[in-house]
This record gives structure tokens, sequence and C-alpha cells, in this order.
């Protein structure tokens, strides 16, 4: 059975990895990982990629181009599809996770602590402060996982999407919190890859000198991806960010490579 931890390091710009991701950068230097590069779709904001990372649509083709849309993501999610096919869920993640995945608007007395089968993402911690800890948020994560043992497992950090509102992608704060974003994957990464999982790890946009990612700017659009794991062996890395969700799939079992490729593609045609 293939089983997925799916990390998304909210505000990682791509020239920021390649400096303070050293961990993962041995991994791929070593060859037990992958990477590549992808630019972000545009507005490069984190609630529409989102949408896109976990449903293949662009904004343009999803609708959602603001943060402040509070709704349910328009076409099946991979939490969706992976419920729908019988695999446990799991998220520990930004509550507009939540209102893109299970229902909207999120009500922390109610959507907070998520424990319910019939919901796309089954289990689950949502926070909804910016400033949660990265730390925290990791134990969250993997709590989950030993009490769950689920197929799929999104981890959602946003330290360093934080520090880059606050200092700018120029700051060594924002440097600083990649870095933490590292230490914390050389402590996890290595038991869920032993626990057997495949892990995918990306960013939703970069950030830019301004304390922002609106721009249409190599800084505030280039994203990194890695991959680690066996079930990636067959798999091409994304050309595209519309083709990480469909990569998600794949690595599931939910979807062959060919179909992984034109997932966001096919999604698009059905919401029209």
């Amino acid at each position: 059975m293939n089983r997925l931890v799916f990390v998304l390091l909210d505000g990682l710009g791509a020239a920021t990895a390649r400096r303070c991701m050293s961990y993962l950068r041995a991994l791929t230097e070593a060859g037990q990982a992958r990477h590549t590069e992808l630019e972000a779709q545009l507005p490069p904001l984190s609630r529409p990629l989102y949408a896109t990372l976990l449903c293949g649509l662009s904004p343009v083709q999803s609708g959602i181009l603001r943060n402040d849309d509070a709704r349910l993501c328009p076409a099946p999610t991979i939490f969706q599809r992976a419920r729908d096919a019988g695999l446990s869920t799991a998220a520990a993640a930004y509550c507009w996770i939540s209102e893109l995945c299970n229902r909207a608007p999120f009500m922390p007395e109610r959507d907070r602590l998520t424990d319910d089968p019939s919901l796309p993402v089954s289990h689950a911690l949502f926070y909804s402060q910016d400033a949660y800890p990265d730390d925290e948020l990791f134990r969250d994560a993997e709590a989950l996982r030993l009490r769950h043992a689920p197929d799929l497992l999104l981890v959602h950090s946003m330290g360093v999407d934080c520090a880059g509102h606050a200092a700018g992608a120029d700051a060594a704060a924002y440097r600083e919190a990649a870095r933490t974003a590292d230490g914390l994957l050389a402590r996890y990464l290595p038991r869920w890859l032993e626990a057997g999982y495949a892990a995918l790890i990306t960013s939703d946009h970069g950030m830019d000198a301004d304390c922002a990612h609106y721009d249409s700017t190599e800084q505030a659009r280039r994203v990194p991806l890695w991959l680690a794991g066996r079930a990636w062996k067959d798999l091409p890395l994304p050309a595209r960010q519309t083709q990480v969700a469909g990569l998600a799939l794949a690595a599931l079992g939910l979807a062959t490579a060919e179909e992984a490729r034109h997932t966001g593609t096919e999604e698009a045609h059905a919401c029209r």
C-alpha cells in the first residue's frame, strides 16, 4: 500500500531554499531525493495556490482568486479522492485547508480538532494563527500519524511565510525560518520514510523584499519541490504547479503517471 506525507512549507522561495535547506540538499546530492523548481500560478496568493496544489486547477480555473474567498474547492481535492478510494486522511494545517477541503466557514470550536471519517480530511489539527510555531505543527502532524496511521498526511507549516511577511525575503529572520523548517524535516522525514511513506515537499509561493508575494516576480513565484521515497521511482518530476495534485494521486496509486500529467487540464474542463 502506498502512503504519502505532503509537506507544504508556506512562503518558501526557491532561492532561499537553495541557500538554507541543507538537509534536503544533502539528500538530493546523495541520490535519496529528487529536486526541481516550479513557477507558482497567478495570483501567487496562499488560498488560491492551496487549491491549485490540492486539486490541480490554476486560480483562474478554480475561480478562487483571493485569500478572503472562503469556500470549498470547486473540484475534487486529493483528500476527497483518497477518502472516496477508501484511504485514510489527516492534516496538521492552517484553517484555510479545512475550508477548501471539508467545510466553510471554519469554526474553531467545531473544526480545530477534526475526527470524522465522512470528511475528506478525516483527522486533523487545524490552526488559525499565522505565528503558530513550526515545531508544534510538526509535533501535531506526527501525533496524527502515530494515532491514525493515515495513508495521506498533510504537514502545513506557516513559519517561513510569517517571517517573510514580518521582515521580507532579504532578512536573516526569513532565512532562519527556512533553516528551522529544514531542521524539523531532518528530525521527522527519516521516521516517515522508515515507516514506508513517500514524501512530497513543496511551497505555495515565495516571498519578496516588500514582505509580500503578489507581484509576478521570480522571488514571489519560484518555489522548490522535493520527492523522497520509493513511490516516486517511475514517476516524472512535475513541470507545472498544476501537476502536483496529480503526482500526489499517482504516488498513492490513485492515478497513473500519464494521468498525473493531465489531471489539472481534465479537472478544468470538468468545471466549465
